[in-house]
């Protein structure tokens, strides 16, 4: 049986330009969209033009788009300091994008001293008023007790509010959270639901878990070409544990015909991304000669990258091999090891 579920997805913090379109005064609004019309034909010089003037009496629209040109360096200097200011001043006012990109500042220490509890703060400001992102930050810090203790229950309760506004990896961590019963009954059922939301967004890992379900019968019926299916998808995306179970998916002939060529094709693939147990089998392949030529060179170089990665027992089947090799060969496997993993597995002996 593979692996039962991945982990929660940490934050990937981005920030967010978000311009309001009409002002209630006409000659504010008027300035406003002469900045931003500028702004989107790459005019930042009329836009700062247009905008500080608004900013600097208060309006905290300019405030917030302001503090997003010295982020990204948009007509101005880099300055993470002015960015943070203009950003406190929106904030200040209730401007929920600023509110959230000043927590992000806090939570990475960006011109200001690293406080989480600080980063917190904001966060929630932001969330209170329904905010997606800043609503599935605060799951996150739950989950992982940064800035706040540890809360498997409000992390649940924050994921739950951005997973209802369509967040596909409050979805997904929804999915792991009832996967494994943390701060919610376990229920596979309810994670197949959340799973499947998130897969309808193309979420990678809620494509491998779901595989994972289907192939062990946790919440939905045992169905082999269904895990197929799931593990296929997230395979083309990336996702190195789908590959591995892929590879597994093809050698053992579960659900598909048996297909040795299609098992080394995927373990190649989760091998490049440092797969120990993916490198290992490489080495068994080659051993054996199924899916590829049989070659002890080869077998014995995957054998020693999967053991160098993390596995165990590779160093074993690398010493039998070695058994029935010269030490010109074994040399030169060794040598063959070296270049794969120091070229990033992209000269690997293929």
């Amino acid at each position: 049986m593979t692996k039962h579920l991945t982990k929660p997805i940490r934050a990937i913090h981005f920030l967010v330009l978000a311009f309001l379109m009409t002002l209630s005064s006409p000659v504010v609004a008027q300035d406003y969209q002469k900045g931003l019309a500028a702004f989107n034909g790459g005019d930042y010089a009329t836009a700062l033009k247009e905008w500080k003037p608004l900013a600097e009496k208060g309006d905290m629209y300019a405030q917030s788009n302001l503090g997003l040109m010295y982020y990204n360096s948009f007509g101005v200097p880099h300055d993470y300091k002015e960015a943070v200011k203009w950003w406190r001043l929106a904030a200040e006012q209730g401007y929920v994008s600023a509110q959230f990109n000043l927590g992000i500042m806090y939570e990475n220490g960006l011109s200001v001293p690293q406080d989480y509890s600080e980063a917190v703060k904001w966060y929630r400001l932001a969330a209170e008023q329904g905010y997606a992102d800043a609503l599935y930050i605060l799951g996150v810090v739950y989950s992982q007790g940064i800035g706040v203790p540890r809360d498997y229950e409000e992390a649940v309760k924050w994921w739950r509010l951005a997973a209802e506004q369509g967040k596909p990896k409050a979805q997904y961590n929804l999915g792991v959270m009832y996967n494994n019963g943390y701060g919610v009954p376990q229920d596979y059922s309810e994670a197949v639901k959340w799973y499947r939301l998130a897969v309808e967004q193309g979420d990678a890992k809620a494509q491998y878990n779901l595989g994972l379900l289907h192939e062990n019968g946790y919440g939905v019926p045992q169905d082999f070409k269904e895990a197929m299916k799931w593990y296929q998808l997230a395979a083309e995306q990336g996702n190195v544990d789908a590959q591995y179970n892929l590879g597994l998916v093809y050698n053992n002939g579960r659900g598909v015909s048996q297909n040795y060529k299609e098992a080394v094709k995927w373990w190649r693939q989760a091998a490049k991304q440092r797969h120990a147990d993916a490198q290992n089998n490489l080495g068994v392949m080659y051993e054996r000669g199924s899916g590829v030529l049989q070659d002890n060179l080869r077998s014995h170089m995957w054998y020693s990258i999967a053991y160098a990665n993390g596995n165990e027992k590779a160093a074993g089947y690398r010493d039998g091999r070695a058994g029935l090799m010269t030490n010109a060969d074994i040399s030169k496997a060794q040598a063959m090891a070296r270049e794969c993993m120091s070229s990033g597995y992209t000269k690997c002996g293929y």
